[in-house]
């Protein structure tokens, strides 16, 4: 790319391929310079299936990207998804030599690298260690550790994992394109970059990004991620039960959804209809809007419930001062919001990228929200000094030479 602080996101999302090109400036905020889009197939819950067709669909959506934004791409960052990622908090904890007492930057790196000396399957790679707190000599609370005087360093961390050839598949489409692989990240810590402020993670505040195929969240209490994961649920299986429920082709089902449907019960008038017309291979129908409420209702209900009983395995729930904060395709399903705050009694909000500007349509639209904070992501990158091992990291998932 012409500029360092040229970024690209790319989310291979199971209902759409999304690129957005970025560029950073100095007061912290991006500038959205164009966003590239191919509907998606070989896609499903968020993994690839379909090798060959997933990249002639990535490859889609860079070409558009490149002309909207009048930008060479010649390296992204990747997010990933899926119901294979998992993760969990460990502690690390390095004791310096007798002859030195002051911390310095390896000690940092090999707490880290002893929080992730824990067991994992075997097909699974870790993808992020993410740091929480510092401890020096039982002192907590400790931001930056480098420079201190003591002999114990401790560490907390958040770790994501996932199976490594279902990761190596995303990478694996997009150099084949050919285009470099700066980084994979969770799209849900992706989309929670730009959703949430610092202040907000301070609070505590949860993100549920909904789309096609997937529900990623990721969980913020004291201004660190304390939980994240991703459902193999979305709006697609909204789709679906609409489709098999009210025995209309999936394109109408769909349509009826965005257009028609609520998460809200009993807002409708008794026996209140809807007229699908007539189209080309559909004779057209009448439907109870109660009924489409209803199956909508259901389903969403159903996905918010799984969620919350995963979330409530640990305590951060209860301290979640800032909220609830619902992104991606799926949030602009009417009433989906205080269907979550009934749910988990909590406020929820809708959001979508802050931060932001350039393409005002981009930055306003949820579905949006994860490749937009993969360039939020690498922003931040390039901002903080390099980070050790990066490309050995990379490397060791791909395998590359």
């Amino acid at each position: 790319m012409a500029s360092n602080k040229l970024m690209v996101g790319l989310e291979i999302g199971t209902s759409k391929i999304c690129v957005v090109v970025g560029e950073g400036r100095p007061d912290g905020t991006i500038k959205i310079l164009g966003v590239g889009q191919a509907p998606s197939r070989g896609v499903r819950k968020g993994e690839i299936v379909d090798f060959e067709t997933a990249m002639k669909c990535v490859h889609e959506a860079v070409v558009d990207a490149e002309q909207k934004s009048d930008v060479m791409i010649r390296s992204v960052y990747v997010a990933v998804a899926g119901s294979h990622l998992q993760s969990f908090n460990n502690r690390g904890c390095v004791m310096l030599p007798e002859d030195r007492d002051e911390i310095d930057e390896r000690d940092v790196e090999d707490v880290k690298i002893n929080a992730r000396e824990v067991s994992i399957p075997a097909q699974n790679a870790f993808l992020h260690s993410i740091i929480q707190h510092y401890h020096v000599e039982g002192q907590d609370g400790v931001l930056n550790p480098i420079g201190m005087l003591g002999q114990k360093v401790e560490a907390d961390f958040h770790i994501i994992h996932g199976v490594r050839t279902r990761i190596q598949n995303s990478i694996r489409c997009v150099k084949e394109l050919p285009l470099d692989v700066e980084d994979v990240v969770f799209g849900g810590l992706a989309s929670a970059q730009v959703v949430l402020t610092q202040h907000q993670k301070d609070l505590g505040a949860l993100v549920i990004d909904i789309g096609g195929g997937t529900t990623d969240y990721v969980l913020y209490s004291d201004g660190v991620v304390k939980q994240s994961g991703c459902l193999a649920l979305g709006g697609d299986h909204i789709t679906n039960d609409i489709s098999m429920g009210l025995r209309i082709p999936m394109a109408r089902a769909e349509k009826l959804k965005i257009e028609e449907g609520s998460c809200i019960l009993g807002n409708s008038l008794p026996g209140e209809m809807i007229l699908l017309k007539d189209e080309s291979g559909f004779a057209g129908k009448e439907i109870e809007r109660e009924m489409l409420n209803t199956i909508i209702h259901l389903r969403v209900r159903e996905g918010l419930e799984l969620l919350k009983r995963g979330l409530e395995e640990e305590p951060y729930l209860t301290y979640l001062g800032a909220g609830i904060f619902i992104t991606g395709g799926c949030s602009l399903l009417n009433g989906i919001d205080h269907l979550a705050e009934e749910i988990f009694e909590i406020p929820a909000h809708l959001a979508h990228a802050q931060t932001t500007w350039g393409v005002t349509s981009a930055v306003e639209d949820p579905q949006f929200s994860t490749a937009i904070g993969l360039v939020r992501f690498a922003q931040v990158m390039q901002t903080d000094r390099p980070r050790r091992g990066f490309r050995e990291t990379i490397g060791k998932l791909f395998r590359m030479r």
